[in-house]
């Protein structure tokens, strides 16, 4: 049978111990520190509180461990060694050092993990969008340990390029791309600022060129009013025209011509057949 007290007294040993232990560990803004004494895992509050980083801490109580100071690259190496690893692709920055990232090998993250899904990485001190890293885990967070050298940059280089050029994700397509590039280029894509800004703008040209082709007219040139677009376009003959037209429906605000008034009652295709039958 336990003994009971004698169970107590180590316990209270070793978190006395604990009070002069010093331990190495990563923590985040606003998170918390963790370390392992004698098979039991002891979770702290930083002080200060607002520390993000790797830092050599000594417990100030039951709750609390202070910065100390920061530990050496070797000594953080050595501790990333204990954790397991894998393989990512950074995709975008979530929040001061932390990154969303996705694995380079789907079935390599499953087998080590259990799932597969994008992760947010810690304290990413080096990379950029698409860049190959290594990441660690202990279990409830993971943290940077290095870029991956091994990989092939011409990768990012080329996923860079693609996002440049505005490629849709379903039409990304070059030698040796794989599943897992698609998917983090997806997610690139879908919080990319200027991406987005220039996918709406070809859909705002789409719309306005189709309307005036089904018309018989063409698109020249538009150039963006906040609630309307002014359109320049020429007729089937080449003759040019300049109109105001909503964004909402494409129904027009000033059709550049005189139509008595009437301009609202037309949208920009009926407007090509207006204007042609004017200059007949």
């Amino acid at each position: 049978m336990t003994d009971i007290r004698k169970l107590i007294n180590q316990l209270a040993a070793q978190e006395n111990n604990l009070r002069s232990t010093q331990f190495i560990a990563p923590c985040v803004r606003g998170g918390k520190v963790r370390t392992r004494v004698a098979g039991i895992v002891y979770t702290f509050i930083p002080k200060p509180r607002n520390f993000e980083g790797w830092g050599i801490f000594q417990p100030v109580d039951d709750q609390t461990a202070a910065v100390v100071e920061e530990p050496s690259l070797p000594q953080i190496a050595e501790y990333l060694q204990h954790l397991k690893p894998v393989r990512l692709r950074l995709a975008h920055l979530l929040r001061s050092q932390t990154w969303l990232a996705y694995p380079v090998n789907e079935a390599d993250m499953q087998q080590r993990c259990g799932y597969c899904q994008p992760i947010a990485v810690h304290l990413v001190t080096e990379g950029a969008r698409f860049e190959p890293i290594v990441a660690r885990t202990d279990g409830a967070g993971w943290w940077f340990d290095e870029c991956d050298r091994r990989a092939d940059p011409l990768i990012a280089e080329q996923l860079q390029e693609h996002l440049k050029q505005v490629t849709p994700p379903e039409k990304l397509h070059f030698s040796g791309i794989t599943p897992e590039m698609r998917t983090v280029y997806n997610i690139v894509a879908q919080q990319a600022k200027e991406f987005a800004a220039l996918q709406q703008q070809r859909r705002d040209e789409k719309r306005l060129r189709e309307a005036l082709q089904m018309g018989g007219g063409e698109l020249q040139e538009y150039r963006d009013r906040k609630d309307h677009w002014v359109v320049e376009w020429t007729t089937a003959d080449g003759e040019p025209h300049t109109s105001a037209i909503s964004k909402t429906d494409l129904t027009v605000m000033s059709a550049g011509i005189c139509l008595s008034g009437e301009d609202e009652k037309f949208d920009l295709q009926s407007l090509v057949g207006i204007v042609e039958k004017q200059f007949e």
